[in-house]
């Protein structure tokens, strides 16, 4: 094992920054290329679950507001401007996430939606609708609530 692989291991703080002032000083042949390799993608991976994470908070909390009308309350709206306005951020950094929110990210959360939905209201998860009812525009529309 290499110095930074060994560095890697035994203090990634320190990894990072040597890595870092390698990359910044042009010393491309003396970095530890696999290993940015692997934290690069997870950090694409962190992201993406970021926003499957807010979307599911996102999605029950519109499913609440939905089918429990009488619970309805500030917090629930604080809840609901948070998730959207994170969603927002995290699609301004990387707008390639949008694709993968029309294209998996709905698919992923919705399941999870549906079991909090139910875990917090009591509700079965067969009362709430199989698929998500909502678009992707009315989830990231900070006016619309259901």
């Amino acid at each position: 094992m290499n110095r930074l692989a060994n560095e890697y291991e035994q203090d990634f703080y320190q990894w990072t920054q040597h890595n870092a002032q390698l990359l910044r000083e042009g010393k491309l042949t003396e970095i530890d290329i696999l290993h940015i390799a692997e934290e690069l993608e997870s950090m694409g991976k962190r992201d993406r679950r970021e926003l499957v994470s807010r979307l599911t908070v996102l999605l029950a909390h519109l499913l609440k507001w939905q089918f429990q009308p009488h619970f309805r309350s500030k917090s629930w709206q604080f809840t609901l401007r948070e998730q959207r306005t994170q969603i927002a951020k995290l699609l301004k950094d990387s707008p390639s996430l949008k694709k993968y929110l029309h294209e998996e990210g709905m698919l992923e959360a919705y399941p999870d939606a549906l079991e909090m939905a139910s875990d917090e209201t009591g509700l079965l998860v067969s009362a709430f609708p199989e698929r998500c009812p909502y678009s992707i525009e009315q989830l990231l529309d900070k006016i619309f609530y259901p």
